[in-house]
Formats: C-alpha cells, sequence, structure tokens
C-alpha cells in the first residue's frame, strides 16, 4: 500500500473544490445565453484536447486497461452528474448549489453497501437522516419559486450520481490512474454529449468561447487533483476537506451576485456538513475494523 500523505491530499481536495467552484462561477455567468447541454459538451471536448499533450507523452500504451467496463460506466454517471451540477451553478445561488453538491457523502455509504456488500454504522445511519433535515431546511426556504424548486431536486440528483462516481472511482483506483480516468471520462463524455449539444446549438462569441475553454481548463484540473488526491490518504480522511467550497461560494455569490443566504438556508447548510463529516468518519472507521479482520474489498492508494 502506498505511504498517506494525508497533507498533500488536503490540499488536492482544495484545489479541485476552488477549480470547480471556478467553472461554477462562470457557468453562471453566460448560462442565459448558452445552453447546459453546449456547455457540457464543449467542456468534455475542450478536455480531450488538453489531455492529449499526457497522452503523446506518456504514450498510448497507458490508455490499455482491463477495466474498460468501470470507465464505461464512470463515464456515463459521471457525465449525468456533470450535467445536473453544471444546471443548478446556473439556476441557483452560488453557495446552495456547491452546498447542495456536497450532500454525495450521505449516498456514497448507500451505493458502497448495495454494490461491494459495506456494511453501515449507526453513525452513517443518523448522518443519513441528520442530512436529509438539512436538504429539507434548504428545499423550503421562504419565498421559494417552482423553478427553483426543480433546480434543487436537479442537484440533488447530480449529488446523488457524483456519490456513485466516487464509488467507481476508488474501485478503479487500485489499477487506474488518475490520467487514464479522467482521459476515458472525457473521451465517453464529449461522445455521448455531442448530439444534445448539436440539437441546441447556438453560435458563440469569443468572449464565450473563452468562458467555455476556461471551464474545461478548471474542470479538468479539479478531476485531475481529486483522483490524485484519493491515491495519497483515504476518501474518510479527505472528505471534510471538500466543504471548503461551501464558505468560497457564500463569498462570491455574495460578492458577485448580492446572493444572500437567510437563516434557514445557513441551519441547513451547518446540518448537512455536520452530516457528511458524521457519514465520513464512521466509514474511516469501519473501513479500519475491516482492515484488521483483512477483509479488504478495494485498497486505498
Amino acid at each position: 500500500m502506498k505511504n498517506q500523505n494525508i497533507a498533500l491530499g488536503a490540499a488536492l481536495i482544495i484545489l479541485s473544490e476552488l477549480a470547480l467552484l471556478t467553472t461554477g462561477m462562470i457557468i453562471k455567468s453566460i448560462s442565459a445565453e448558452v445552453s447546459t447541454e453546449q456547455i457540457v459538451f464543449i467542456r468534455n471536448l475542450f478536455g480531450l484536447f488538453i489531455l492529449i499533450p499526457w497522452l503523446i507523452r506518456k504514450g498510448i500504451s497507458r490508455l490499455e486497461t482491463k477495466r474498460i467496463g468501470l470507465h464505461i460506466s464512470r463515464g456515463l454517471v459521471g457525465l449525468s452528474a456533470m450535467i445536473c451540477l453544471f444546471y443548478s451553478w446556473g439556476h441557483m445561488p452560488l453557495a446552495q448549489a456547491s452546498l447542495l453538491k456536497q450532500t454525495s457523502p450521505m449516498f456514497i455509504p448507500i451505493f458502497a453497501f448495495f454494490w461491494i456488500n459495506e456494511s453501515i454504522g449507526i453513525k452513517t445511519i443518523c448522518s443519513i437522516f441528520i442530512g436529509f433535515v438539512g436538504v429539507v431546511l434548504i428545499i423550503n426556504p421562504a419565498g421559494t419559486e417552482a423553478q427553483f424548486n426543480i433546480a434543487i431536486f436537479i442537484a440533488l440528483l447530480g449529488a446523488m450520481l457524483a456519490g456513485l462516481a466516487k464509488v467507481i472511482i476508488r474501485k478503479m483506483s487500485a489499477t487506474e490512474t488518475p490520467g487514464r480516468i479522467v482521459f476515458y471520462f472525457a473521451l465517453i463524455g464529449t461522445l455521448v454529449s455531442a448530439i444534445p449539444a448539436l440539437i441546441s446549438w447556438v453560435s458563440l462569441t469569443w468572449l464565450q468561447w473563452g468562458a467555455l475553454a476556461a471551464i474545461a481548463v478548471f474542470s479538468t484540473i479539479a478531476q485531475l487533483s481529486i483522483s490524485k488526491a484519493y491515491s495519497h490518504a483515504p476518501a474518510g480522511q479527505l472528505g471534510p476537506y471538500t466543504y471548503t467550497s461551501v464558505a468560497f461560494a457564500a463569498f462570491f455569490g455574495w460578492l458577485l451576485w448580492d446572493e444572500l443566504l437567510n437563516y434557514t438556508t445557513f441551519a441547513g447548510i451547518l446540518i448537512i456538513v455536520l452530516a457528511g463529516i458524521l457519514a465520513m468518519t464512521d466509514r474511516r472507521i469501519s473501513r479500519i475494523k475491516a482492515e484488521q479482520k483483512q477483509i479488504v474489498f478495494d485498497k486505498d492508494r
């Protein structure tokens, strides 16, 4: 097993979250003129181009894999999560979109239980219920409109799919490099998202092309950083650092779009953060006990 480096893993997680938040701010700025389908396609296409120098340097042999099925699954699930996330960035206050993205730790234990038979501890079960209390507080703020509710549920669906994608990445991390995982994701995402993007295509200005190129750059940085982070330390120890993006999102949402959080939403944020950290702590303890019994189904790298 590779030596753990929690400090480096945490730094990479924070870098990933800041890069992803930057994409969210760009998407929020252009979502009124450019459709989500077009943004997703161009993000994946540009991301694929960004990875070509890596492929040339490492050689085509770096793409050889015996887990193509997992790559396809991760690609489809990750693409669906991306569509939901990008939609929520464009149709919700920045802090709420960022926060609901962070509900994925509530779904990870559920997927791990059904897919790889990982037991769910009492603390995790409690954290799931606590987390959904926080979600309810966010879903029903004063003055909520129907369209806003739809965006919230889409954001939650994206969080659920993101949780599943993280379980798949963890399953692959024992044999697949971060570069290979990200490359196949970009390739599959580009191919699958091409048709809906062409249907909703609109002409773009040079400024919009630049914004979309920036989305691709920052999204690729986020993907590479998070894939690399989980090779340095277990998800349970790194997970709490993902919540740093909520504070940054609240600040930039207020600074750039005059978005203010009411007391109900703020309470929901605190509850979800508490639930997420509680769930990840319980999963870390369960994993340690399993390793002591030599019941290891997926090695950390």
